[in-house]
């Protein structure tokens, strides 16, 4: 089997987007994380579920866990609020990670061992002129791996 053969198509994000629908986007999608794309739709930057999260938790409450406790649960629960029109590119730095992509005919094995070596619970596809043509998430990786050889 190969990345096409798994690929299914995800909702991305762009830089332009603001960071609440990012993380509404992953939410409603119940996703592992985002593919951010650019103006031509090729993917930009990879973002795992937690790097999502990071761009909405406000830096001085991530930098300083003891500044997060002073916060009551009331207010607590509504942070990310705070975000207003900042957008995924205001909070990516400025040379974000090369985006986590794999081409059409990787094996099941290459989408594998980039994830776990990158830690990304999901994969950008490709075709030869970078454009994006699905995504892998680890789940339905694992899933077609764990299926596989079940008809002998």
């Amino acid at each position: 089997m190969q990345a096409r053969d798994i690929a299914v198509t995800l909702p991305t994000v762009s830089v332009g987007d603001p960071v609440a629908k990012a993380v509404r986007v992953m939410a409603l999608g119940r996703l592992p994380g985002l593919i951010v794309v650019d103006d031509q739709a090729r993917p930009w930057t990879v973002l795992p579920g937690t790097q999502v999260l990071r761009l909405a938790v406000p830096g001085a409450y991530r930098e300083d866990p003891a500044l997060a406790r002073t916060i009551d649960e009331a207010h607590a629960d509504l942070f990310w609020e705070e975000l207003g029109d900042l957008t995924v590119g205001d909070c990516l730095p400025r040379q974000p990670a090369r985006p986590v992509t794999v081409a059409l005919d990787a094996t099941l094995l290459e989408v594998a061992a980039l994830m776990a070596r990158l830690r990304s619970p999901l994969v950008a596809v490709v075709d030869r002129d970078g454009a994006l043509v699905g995504a892998i998430t680890l789940e339905r990786l694992l899933t077609n791996l764990a299926l596989s050889g079940l008809d002998d």
